[in-house]
Formats: structure tokens, C-alpha cells, sequence
């Protein structure tokens, strides 16, 4: 089925919670999703292992393309031909760019995503045959969505005054992106869409974790997303020029600071805390059966980490103007 506005085909998915659709159910670890109150407005009411109540963002992007309803996970055991050729996601809730962000909890590394890349690019050749095969991961999307976990694990571990050492780890963590990039582009990709950090000083986690209350964000923390995704920016500038591939940036950080700033005007209500539990520290195994609140789609969170589908959309939905870019 191909899009006739962009003519993008397949969705390949890299990344780590925000675009895991349910690998981690698969996964010796406690990093995962799989119960209510996840899922509590996707289909049939039943969670699947995103984390959030309905769909994941890169969802919605494939139902606008026309791709499909949804993304499956790479580790789905009912996958089928028609799915892989739509696309998969190899993202795993916890991982980042830093392979030991996801070693620490049992979860896919982005080293070990881009491993299954190859694996599923060997399956699609013995099901189309090379030719076929080559061309579908050509002319294929990558979206990346990764980053916040490496970012927060280090900063919430460290004095956060240590700013020296937070810039060594920003440009740390752009050497893998250029490395994951390459590799990317040996693999046969050719259209990538790199979601950046958003405001993580106003996560309702990092806002308790943090000190800074329910009634602002901690600005420390949100100059370093604005850091890294400068950097991310200019290392993906350089990229498409030296390869001559198209690369798209989503700006997650101004999505989400605008809606936070002026909820009203994105139809949110409730923008400080998440709709699972208190909403301000439950997130994963701590959400597990706790009562949510009234309207979802009022609530820029779903829990005390991750969007909402409301707020998924608001992404999905600069991400499909992104597409029309990337196919122009």
C-alpha cells in the first residue's frame, strides 16, 4: 500500500519507549507495559505493551500515510509478510543511544536493534528476493526516537552542576548517532526522520525527582535537551550533505513547551502531572492497576514519563508534514 501523497511505503522504527509498540514483552525485564492502565483506549481496550493509553505516535503516523493501523513490534511472534513490508519497530522502552542505559535493566540496545535491522532485511530477502527486497528498505522511513533515558540516567546520577561533564556526554552520545547513522545508511536507508529531545525539566518524574513542584520545570535539565538537539541538528545537516540522503528533524522540545506553556490552545487541561495514579512519580510497574483520571485527552501525560495518545498525535502529526518533505 503506498501513500499517494509521499509515496512512503514502510516504516522502520528505532528507538526506545516512546515508539516501542511491545519488544519488552518478549524481554526478561521489569521495563514494561503490558497492563492496564496502559492501553486502557487502544483498540478492544487492551494493553499491548506501549506505553501510553492508545497509540504510539509513529501508530498514527503509519494509519495518515495509509501504511497501516498500526506498527507492530519486531518480536510480534503472529508477525506476517504483509506487516514486515508495512513495517516493524526495534525499539525497546529504556534504551538510548548509550548501549549501557539499555544493558542496565535487560532491555534492546541500539546496537542490538540495528543487529535485528539486518536480521529483518535478511527475512525480507528470502521472502521478496533481493531486488525487491532492497528497493522496499530504500524507499522505507526510518524514524529514530531515542534519547531522554541516556540523558536523564546521567544527569539525576551526577551533580547536576557538573556541566563539563554533561557536554562530554551530549557529544558521547552524537558520536553513536553518527556511528547508528552510517550504519543505517550501509543497511540501505535513505530517508530518516530523527525525533529530538523533549523538555525533560518538565516531565512530572523529573519535576518530583527534581524538586521543582507541579508549578514549574526544571530549566537545568531543559538546556540540555536544547543543547543536544542543536547538536543532534548539525551532525544531521553535515550528514545529508556528505551522503546526499534525506533527513528530517522533528522538534519535539517546541511541540511539547508550547503545549505546555499555553495548554488551552492544544485542548489540553492538565500539563504538571500524568493521568495514571498521583501523576507524578508512577510510571511502569508503579502504574499496574492504579486509577486514572476522567478525560485522557485533557492530559498532556499518561503517566509520570510518557505522552498521551492526545499528545502523540500533536507529534504524528508534524511528523507526517515532515514525510511529505523527506518524499518531495
Amino acid at each position: 500500500m503506498t501513500n499517494r501523497t509521499t509515496g512512503c511505503t514502510t516504516l522502520l522504527v528505532l528507538g526506545d519507549s516512546t515508539v516501542d509498540p511491545g519488544n519488552n514483552n518478549h524481554l526478561p525485564t521489569t521495563a514494561r507495559a503490558n497492563f492496564l492502565p496502559y492501553g486502557l483506549n487502544f483498540y478492544g481496550r487492551r494493553p499491548t505493551g506501549r506505553f501510553t493509553n492508545g497509540r504510539l505516535a509513529t501508530d498514527m503516523l503509519a494509519e495518515k500515510l495509509g501504511i497501516a493501523r498500526t506498527i507492530p513490534g519486531f518480536f510480534d511472534p503472529n508477525l506476517r509478510l504483509a506487516q514486515l513490508r508495512r513495517g516493524v519497530s526495534f525499539a525497546s522502552g529504556g534504551s538510548g543511544y548509550d548501549d549501557n542505559t539499555a544493558n542496565r535493566i535487560n532491555v534492546v540496545s541500539f546496537s542490538a536493534q540495528l543487529r535485528n535491522l539486518l536480521r529483518y532485511k535478511l527475512l525480507i530477502r528470502t521472502l521478496l528476493g533481493p531486488r525487491r527486497a532492497e528497493r522496499l528498505v530504500n524507499r522505507a522511513t526510518f524514524v529514530i526516537s531515542t534519547g531522554t533515558n541516556d540523558m536523564l540516567s546521567v544527569y539525576l546520577a551526577t551533580n547536576r552542576s557538573n556541566a563539563i561533564s554533561m557536554e562530554m556526554y551530549e557529544n558521547h552520545l552524537i558520536a553513536h548517532v553518527a556511528n547508528y547513522t552510517q550504519a543505517m545508511i550501509m543497511l540501505g536507508g535513505r530517508r530518516f526522520v530523527f525525533v529530538g529531545l523533549p523538555p525533560m525539566g518538565c516531565l512530572p518524574i523529573t519535576r518530583t525527582l527534581v524538586g521543582t513542584g507541579s508549578d514549574r520545570c526544571d530549566e537545568t535539565l531543559n538546556q540540555l535537551a536544547i543543547s543536544f538537539n542543536s547538536k543532534l541538528v548539525q551532525l544531521l545537516n553535515f550528514i545529508n550533505y556528505q551522503h546526499q540522503i534525506r533527513i528530517s528533524y522533528i522538534d519535539t522540545y517546541t511541540i511539547i513547551h508550547d503545549a505546555t506553556v499555553d495548554p488551552k490552545t492544544f485542548g489540553l487541561a492538565e500539563v504538571s502531572r500524568g493521568c495514571c495514579g498521583s501523576g507524578v512519580i508512577e510510571v511502569g510497574q508503579t502504574c499496574r492497576g492504579r486509577r486514572t483520571c476522567g478525560d485522557p485527552s485533557r492530559y498532556m501525560y499518561w503517566d509520570a514519563v510518557h505522552p498521551t495518545e492526545r499528545t502523540n498525535e500533536l507529534i504524528a502529526n508534524v511528523m507526517m508534514d515532515s514525510i511529505r518533505e523527506l518524499y518531495s
